[in-house]
């Protein structure tokens, strides 16, 4: 388990729990060192030392795209008629001011939300490493360092994607707050990962390469090589705006789905972000390598990215999961609908995905992007996560349980376990009191900030 806590042996009686078929009643769950030891269902009432877990418990959540400082931008940018491109800009105004200290305070909070909402591991998409101007910290990881402090005192397991980022798109250098997220050369990026070994469990430092615009592609193969010898998660944004297919078809001759598996980065262990705006043939190029797709639909929404095609790919053979990217929300739920719904719209049709494949989107996919493989599933020998939303609300008044992920939101999350470790209690994060306060303090003390 990460940070404080000890996974103690204990066994949890469920009122109902996700298991492989869909919900079960009466499940008794048993646990010991942060594992599963133990799935009984229809066990009759809870026996006496089994903690009673309330309405129905389904194993815990991932989050498989995250920047955790983009929370610091929710609700402030609605006032703004404009595209991505236009949002970057506030953005970068934000990475500009952060520090380690203020990104540990920030990034605590945001993770406690996270945990809030259920989700027992992120993936970190990291690319702001370095001070203003790109000078190097006296600790070359310091931000780094920063993130998996918070994470380890939120709770939440962390695979840290380590970003390469180099050019400001397709050749030019870096320049204003780019130089904070770049090491200049490839190779000073691989020396910098090389020598950061985050000194806590729960934590597993991946890679990433932040997109083909900001990577050149000779430097490509060392970021490959890096997490292929490593055996680490490989994550890239891929076709998140129709810009950036345009560039890269003008500069390269080729989609950036087509360069990328020129380069050989599409494989089992990569997950592509967004894929968005895949052009003809690009879904089976990325189906075929084994490659997963991660959805972020809240932020795909929200920055008026557009609606990628989910059942394509889905077809095709990519694993599906789920991100919260830029936090416009952090709810799993709400990401779940909203592939299904972005397909509605899409095609006019309804039915495009089932409620257990939405689960699974939610919950072993975007485990198995971070490399938990083991966690995700309420089964004997995977992790001892478990979160349990409570059915106590009119919202869920005469709904199937099977249909619960159609109709719950975070707010609905009671209980959270994460390794066997209780974090999260009659709805309170048992680490962070006031998870609110300090995140509203955090947030607006940088944007106070000079």
């Amino acid at each position: 388990m990460t940070g404080k806590g000890q996974s103690e042996p204990m066994t949890y009686w469920c009122e109902w729990a996700w298991l492989a078929g869909g919900p079960a009643a009466n499940v008794l769950v048993e646990t010991d060192g942060g594992r599963i030891t133990g799935v009984t269902a229809d066990a009759g009432a809870c026996p006496p030392g089994a903690r009673r877990l309330n309405g129905l418990t389904l194993p815990g959540l991932s989050n498989a795209h995250s920047h955790a400082f983009h929370r610091a931008l929710r609700g402030r940018t609605a006032d703004q008629r404009g595209t991505f491109w236009t949002w970057r800009d506030r953005m970068y105004r934000v990475a500009e001011r952060l520090d380690p200290d203020s990104y540990y305070r920030l990034a605590r909070g945001v993770y406690a939300e996270m945990v809030l909402a259920g989700i027992t591991a992120v993936g970190e998409f990291h690319y702001l490493h370095h001070a203003p101007g790109g000078a190097s910290y006296d600790d070359p990881n310091a931000m780094s360092a920063a993130l998996v402090r918070a994470a380890s005192e939120a709770g939440i397991r962390l695979t840290l994607l380590d970003t390469c980022y180099l050019s400001s798109g397709f050749g030019p250098p870096v320049e204003g707050v780019q130089e904070r997220f770049s090491d200049r050369t490839v190779e000073s990026w691989a020396e910098r990962v090389k020598d950061f070994e985050p000194d806590r469990e729960g934590v597993l430092l991946g890679t990433a390469l932040h997109s083909v615009r900001a990577v050149p592609r000779a430097a490509m193969p060392t970021v490959r090589d890096f997490a292929h010898t490593r055996g680490v998660p490989l994550h890239l944004h891929l076709s998140e705006q129709r810009a950036e297919n345009d560039a890269c078809l003008a500069v390269t001759g080729r989609t950036p789905t087509q360069l990328l598996d020129e380069e050989g980065l599409l494989r089992a262990g990569t997950t592509a972000v967004h894929a968005t705006h895949p052009a003809p043939g690009d879904v089976a190029r990325l189906g075929r390598s084994g490659t997963g797709v991660c959805l972020c639909p809240t932020t795909e929404s929200d920055l008026a990215d557009g609606i990628g095609p989910a059942d394509e790919l889905a077809v095709a053979g990519c694993a599906l999961s789920l991100g919260s990217d830029g936090h416009s929300v952090i709810d799993p739920f709400a990401e779940a609908r909203g592939v299904e719904s972005g397909m509605r719209l899409r095609s006019e049709v309804r039915g495009h995905f089932s409620t257990g494949e939405l689960t699974s989107m939610a919950t072993s996919a975007g485990h198995r992007a971070l490399g938990w493989p083991d966690a995700g599933h309420i089964e004997l020998g995977g992790r001892a996560d478990l979160v349990t939303l409570s059915l106590d609300s009119v919202r869920f008044s005469g709904v199937p349980l099977a249909s619960a992920v159609l109709v719950a939101g975070s707010a609905d999350m009671r209980e959270v376990v994460v390794d066997g470790v209780p974090v999260v209690r009659d709805g309170a994060h048992l680490r962070v009191s006031d998870a609110a306060g300090e995140l509203s303090r955090s947030i607006g003390e940088l944007l106070e900030a000079p």
